[in-house]
């Protein structure tokens, strides 16, 4: 096993990260009921995008609703919590130890980072590099936001993990020809197992030397 190469880790945010998602879950649950009863689980269904492109893929042209809807976001990311998923933080640290690369890429914009930055200053330290929704022009499951986090850390793409937790990051990070770790925080590990390479319920039982053997597989288990 070569573990002198150099890797990068890639993180989402919501879901991977912090332990957000029951609080979206929520909010585009409300919306769905509002706007859209006639699509099940409507929460589920847009996870993992962007903004701009929930609201052009389901509120295209009602400019004053896609306003109201960003109003109301804007006012519940401002009061949400940003509680860390489990054992994260530490995991991202020991990763740095050992000379990991590492990057934040999400599909929130800029004025939601700042609700948490605040929460968590400590991120400019996690993360040398953080892809938001500002940065890219394609949501995911376009595999745009992950081959930019690579190109920005200067990192082969097979150098690089994905860690997700929604079908469309995971996707993204599959397109984009990286091993690809599933969070079973947002969806059953039953749902994600056969499109990942590897699925952990959260960070607590995730260590150096799993993720190294992951990385070291020379071909990933995704087609």
């Amino acid at each position: 096993m070569d573990r002198e190469r150099r890797l990068a880790a890639l993180f989402d945010l919501d879901g991977v990260v912090l332990d957000t998602e029951g609080q979206y879950d929520h909010f585009w649950s409300e919306q769905g009921k509002r706007y859209h009863p006639e699509i099940p689980e409507f929460n589920r269904k847009i996870k993992g995008q962007t903004i701009d492109k929930i609201l052009e893929d389901h509120f295209t042209g009602n400019v004053e609703l896609q306003q109201q809807i960003l109003r109301e976001l804007d006012e519940f990311e401002c009061k949400m919590d940003y509680p860390y998923v489990l054992g994260v933080e530490k995991f991202i640290r020991v990763l740095q130890k050992h000379g990991v690369r590492t990057a934040l890429v999400t599909s929130s914009n800029n004025k939601k980072m700042s609700y948490v930055m605040k929460a968590h200053p400590e991120f400019t330290e996690l993360f040398e590099r953080m892809i938001t929704a500002d940065k890219i022009t394609r949501s995911k499951p376009d595999p745009e936001c992950y081959l930019l986090a690579a190109r920005e850390l200067q990192m082969e793409v097979d150098a690089c993990c994905v860690f997700e937790d929604s079908f469309s990051g995971i996707e993204a990070g599959c397109r984009a020809r990286m091993k690809v770790m599933g969070l079973a925080t947002t969806n059953p590990k039953e749902k994600i197992q056969e499109k990942v390479d590897w699925v952990i319920p959260d960070f607590t039982g995730c260590v150096y030397d799993e993720f190294v053997d992951l990385m070291d597989k020379k071909e990933s288990i995704i087609k």
